[in-house]
């Protein structure tokens, strides 16, 4: 068990004692830093792959089945349409010794239900209200019938949170120091340099892990990733670009893990009046400019698979013959430009993040390529993720940016959800009343096989309009120590309980 307490303030020359040679420390390099500790005010993915470890949500997903399964409930029953019952484990510790309740899950699903403010609110605006039973038991009430409820409970946002540590305290300091029931609890965070938690030994699932601490580094360079990999100063360094998986798996000393990935990459635009990108003909040259085989064939070394949809495949409402083909036709883009008043070309600004998706910044500067040779001129500008994230946030995003979207739900619902007009207003700004109707009817929809066609309905409508241009789905590239056994999931959490000694 490391001596560090809950709290505890560091210095780097005490952190960089830790190496990732020490047998009980696990060392995993980032592209990013974590957004915060506040699961209710962020969509992003890798700030969920750790907190995945800290937090728990009353269900999971089994990810290899894809089965939805028990984590922090006990059992559950759909009393009707829009009342689901739900039973806690007896005895959960949280971090700090206080025992889960419905008082907590209560908190929580109403916190983010309510407060429009959150990130994640739109994910979580169906619940009504949450009637505490007793102790253990209490029921969700929601607004409409919710068929993917359970999907939305095992996800980003549904992590249960202390609500006497909360109140006694204050959510700011929460913010500093956090308190789950997860396998690991919170130890230091060094902004944009590291994050460290230890093994909780009292955790509900029993000693599941072989690692008593563990330190996320962040590592925006991909080249200083590698290398530190390479050198043995972490064990698992994440987005290994295609130029350096030879090297990897080469090296004795390391190993390249791969699989699919469900996050696609895309190209959101503004439909806001008045800016160019709200004229369908000029998004649909944007994209017909863009050679999607290529980006994938020369920067992400074939692994990689053009799509223009941003359902994947293993997802709820997956159209498959939207998947594995792209739009191609240059000509045919300047066209376009032309019909649209653009004849003598379009000045734009496209915005991209640096180090937080494979080969993002090399994607930028292809793209701006492709669109110089249509007529595009797009003036390219990067930024470090936490400044990326607050520029869309506050809506001061201008023509476009590149995003890459997971979809930790595997239901439509959750990947659509972003041509929803209230939830980007000032940002994005699409709307068309046709599909907002679909979505909606979808949404709450309990016929399964009906609302599946709704989305497959939904996502033609998308890709008719060019509403964003899809690039590509990803692919999981990770560096990996032999001194340790990891193979990456699809939902690109990082299980610490998952990674094992050998």
């Amino acid at each position: 068990m490391s001596v560090f307490a809950l709290g505890a303030v560091h210095s780097l020359a005490d952190v960089e004692n830790v190496s990732a040679q020490d047998d009980d420390t696990l060392t995993i390099a980032l592209g990013t830093d974590m957004v915060t500790f506040d699961i209710h005010n962020h969509v992003n993915t890798s700030t969920e792959a750790i907190h995945i470890n800290m937090f728990n949500y009353l269900f999971k997903r089994n990810v290899e089945t894809g089965e939805i399964e028990m984590d922090l409930a006990e059992s559950y029953e759909i009393i009707d349409d829009t009342s689901w019952e739900v039973t806690l484990k007896e005895g959960i510790p949280f971090h700090n010794g206080e025992i889960l309740d419905s008082e907590d899950v209560k908190y929580t699903l109403e916190r983010v239900s309510s407060d429009s403010t959150l990130l994640e609110h739109s994910n979580y605006a169906v619940i009504d209200e949450i009637e505490v039973i007793d102790d253990l038991t209490f029921i969700i009430h929601t607004e409409t019938p919710d068929p993917a409820l359970l999907n939305r409970l095992a996800r980003i946002g549904s992590g249960i949170l202390p609500v006497d540590y909360i109140e006694e305290n204050g959510f700011d300091h929460f913010l500093s120091n956090p308190v789950g029931t997860g396998p690991y609890q919170y130890v230091n965070w060094i902004r944009d340099d590291r994050l460290e938690l230890e093994k909780f030994d009292e955790y509900f699932g029993g000693d599941i892990s072989e690692w008593e601490n563990v330190t996320f580094r962040v590592i925006p360079e991909n080249s200083t990733r590698v290398s530190e990999l390479l050198t043995g100063g972490v064990d698992i360094a994440v987005n290994i670009p295609p130029s350096e998986w030879e090297r990897v798996d080469d090296n004795n000393d390391t190993y390249l893990a791969q699989t699919d990935s469900n996050r696609a990459m895309m190209i959101f635009v503004r439909h806001t009046e008045g800016w160019p990108t709200a004229d369908k003909a000029v998004r649909e040259a944007m994209d017909l400019a863009i050679d999607n085989q290529a980006i994938t064939d020369h920067l992400l070394g074939g692994a990689g698979t053009p799509t223009i949809t941003r359902v994947s495949p293993g997802t709820f409402g997956f159209a498959e013959e939207l998947s594995d083909t792209y739009n191609y036709d240059p000509e045919r883009a300047r066209e376009l430009l032309a019909e649209a008043g653009y004849e003598n070309g379009l000045d734009i600004k496209l915005h991209s993040p640096r180090g937080r998706y494979l080969q993002d910044a090399e994607i930028a500067q292809m793209i701006v390529g492709m669109w110089s040779q249509v007529g595009i001129n797009a003036e390219l500008e990067f930024h470090e993720w936490s400044n990326f994230v607050e520029l869309r946030n506050a809506g001061n995003n201008e023509d476009a940016f590149i995003l890459a979207l997971g979809n930790s739900m595997f239901d439509a619902f959750n990947a659509l959800d972003w041509y929803d007009y209230e939830r980007f207003e000032g940002q994005i700004d699409f709307y068309n009343e046709e599909l907002e109707e679909l979505l909606a009817d979808a949404a709450q929809n309990m016929d399964l096989e009906e609302r599946e066609q709704q989305y497959i309905e939904a996502q033609h409508l998308i890709a008719e309009e060019v509403v964003h241009p899809v690039l590509h789905l990803e692919s999981i590239n990770m560096g990996v120590s032999e001194r340790v056994d990891y193979t990456p999931t699809m939902d690109e959490m990082i299980y610490i309980h998952t990674i094992t000694k050998k």
